[in-house]
């Protein structure tokens, strides 16, 4: 019983975890002018489509969507 409910508390902290994560991403990303949009590749009206699409692939792959840091050998 303790397990299971040791489960869904890790499950609900993660996900909420990831929620904040991607409403950062999000304030940070509209923050941006055009301009600056344009150079990364995105228009404004595909900052949704981008961080849901990153937050699949990290449901997917079980790595973070910033996952470019090189781990010590």
């Amino acid at each position: 019983m303790l397990n299971i409910l040791g489960n869904l508390l890790h499950g609900v902290s993660a996900s909420l975890a990831g929620w904040r994560q991607r409403q950062r991403a999000y304030a940070e990303l509209a923050a941006l002018d055009d301009r600056s949009l344009a150079d990364i590749g995105i228009t404004r009206s595909e900052i949704p489509y981008v961080l849901s699409q990153a937050a699949q692939r990290q449901v997917e792959t079980g790595t973070p969507a910033n996952s470019n840091l090189q781990h010590a050998a």
